[in-house]
């Protein structure tokens, strides 16, 4: 999840007297163009568009993973992987950085502008402002609408950690770093170069 700001509700002020109210799905769509919304626990977050480690992490790790298995080799039940898509779960809004759905489960993909069946497995690229949020909120919505594996990918430290959900809880998989050979699930069939995730140090402008 890229970095932002939250805004812990919406409401006004009279007399004094501070109202809030859920944030809906119009106030969502309000935002500027270039800002990524969500809506958590009735929390309308705003983020604008990633920096560049971000970026690259999120662009690589994604199209690793179409060319393996959405489109040219396809392993058996494929998948849909899909950037940042847009799941509605209830009054809860999230965008994940990339989700995948196995084909068996989605057979089509259809004309849709958001999603309501549960990915099979989510990605969230980590950021200093939003690690929290990533780590706690929003792997409790997706434990609890049946997503089976998260990733977590951190350009900061280059880690990926992998979780797969058990019963109602996530348990490790695994936690790489660095420049490691990785066969993560649920995408054992790709020997992912975790150190192709991470662009070379350059110097700010």
């Amino acid at each position: 999840m890229i970095e932002g700001w939250e805004a812990a509700g919406l409401g006004s002020s009279e007399m004094g007297n501070e109202t809030k109210r859920p944030a809906t799905y119009e106030d969502l769509m309000a935002l500027p163009e270039n800002m990524v919304g969500q809506i958590i626990d009735g929390e309308l977050i705003a983020l604008p568009r990633p920096a560049s480690p971000h970026a690259v992490a999120h662009s690589v790790l994604g199209g690793l993973l179409i060319s393996r298995f959405q489109v040219g080799q396809r392993a058996p039940g494929g998948w849909w992987v899909v950037d940042e898509p847009e799941l509605h779960f209830g009054q809860d809004v999230l965008v994940p950085d990339i989700a995948g759905w196995r084909r068996e489960r989605m057979p089509v993909m259809r004309r849709v502008p958001f999603f309501t069946l549960a990915p099979d497995w989510v990605c969230e690229v980590l950021s200093p402002s939003t690690r929290k949020l990533d780590r706690n909120r929003k792997r409790e919505i997706y434990a609890r609408e049946g997503v089976g594996h998260v990733w977590l990918v951190d350009p900061a430290v280059k880690t990926l950690e992998v979780f797969a959900r058990h019963g109602g809880d996530w348990v490790s998989r695994g936690q790489y770093s660095g420049e490691a050979m990785v066969r993560a699930e649920p995408f054992e069939d790709l020997e992912l170069d975790l150190g192709a995730l991470w662009p070379p140090e350059l110097e700010a402008p």
